[in-house]
């Protein structure tokens, strides 16, 4: 796809990126609807109840589709005492680099879009920039649970990117790479999640505290911060917030996929599956395992989270990193 574009001159280079970057956002937008349904239906039956089984037929396909129009028919409220250009932009700066991540990522051999030498280094360095939005929010709101909802989540994702650059720099030293594609080439004969199984667990756990989900959701911790850095956002505003967090979540499972399950090299006995079908069930397996962890642990308190990035995942990180450099001449 690649070669396609750089052949093709003049405005119809133009056209065909931008009908390729709606067709992207219509299909992660179509991912975030059906996996919030698909989070919901889980969740109820690992807690042996019902999950959305009206709006859509008995299967409840379109519970979530109902969800996103109420949102968007509902009233935008800005408090008078926000800083309103702040409290208008922060959604936005939210959102944006969640989409613009998607942009490296390789989802087979030849559909990506843009195939650039340091892919890796740019999903770290523009997803880190969310970070900014969810603080600006929680700060132009003028709300004091808002602002402790922003700050709690600064910290925590500060504190926590770093342990998971540095589980991904002993994949850094086997390949010698930093472009996702010659990453996912690197596991023809093994997947690096039998290489790197401590990197592979840093990075998991790492990623659930990126992404605010269960048990490291204590910015959006509604019983003690009724609902923290986004209370004041109401309508498409707050659905900016949520869309970030999914869009995320496709490109975290993506990029774990990639960097640890070998993309889309086929299972061993099963070569014949096409290679997006491949991607498709790596990648959805590891969306399941992140559903379950949420119905499944309970929330820690904020002294045992930090603790636990800096005095555990950090060094285990370290660690990691030292072995990987002692045996790396010999693999």
């Amino acid at each position: 796809m690649g070669e396609l574009l750089t052949q093709t001159p003049g405005w119809g280079t133009f056209f065909i990126f931008l009908s390729i970057g709606i067709g992207l956002l219509f299909a992660v937008l179509g991912f975030v609807t059906y996996a919030i349904l698909a989070e919901r239906k889980v969740m109820g039956f690992m807690q042996l109840r019902h999950g959305p089984n009206v709006v859509g037929g008995r299967f409840g396909l379109l519970q979530t589709v109902a969800d996103v129009l109420k949102l968007l028919m509902k009233e935008d409220v800005i408090p008078k005492v926000a800083d309103k250009p702040m409290f208008i932009l922060a959604p936005v700066l939210t959102f944006t680099p969640a989409f613009l991540v998607l942009a490296v990522l390789p989802f087979t051999e030849h559909l990506h879009f843009a195939d650039v030498g340091i892919g890796l280094l740019y999903y770290i360095a523009v997803s880190g920039l969310s970070t900014v939005g969810i603080l600006l929010g929680g700060w132009a709101s003028n709300n004091k649970y808002a602002l402790l909802g922003g700050m709690r989540a600064a910290a925590q994702m500060i504190s926590y990117e770093i342990p998971l650059v540095t589980s991904v720099v002993g994949i850094i030293l086997l390949t010698g790479s930093l472009n996702l594609i010659e990453i996912v080439e690197a596991q023809k004969s093994v997947w690096f999640i039998f290489l790197q199984p401590i990197a592979f667990a840093v990075f998991l756990i790492s990623s659930l505290a990126e992404l605010n989900r269960t048990p490291f959701d204590l910015p959006e911790a509604e019983s003690e911060l009724v609902a923290g850095y986004h209370v004041e956002y109401s309508g498409f505003r707050w659905a900016f917030f949520m869309l970030a967090e999914y869009v995320y979540l496709f490109a975290m499972a993506s990029i774990m996929t990639i960097l640890f399950f070998g993309g889309w090299q086929p299972f061993p006995f099963l070569s014949f599956l096409p290679a997006p079908l491949t991607f498709a069930i790596k990648f959805s397996a590891i969306v399941f395992v992140m559903i379950w962890i949420r119905v499944t642990l309970p929330r820690v308190r904020v002294d045992q989270l930090m603790e636990f990035g800096w005095k555990v995942l950090l060094p285990v990180a370290l660690f990691n990193l030292i072995i990987t450099a002692l045996i790396q001449p010999f693999v």
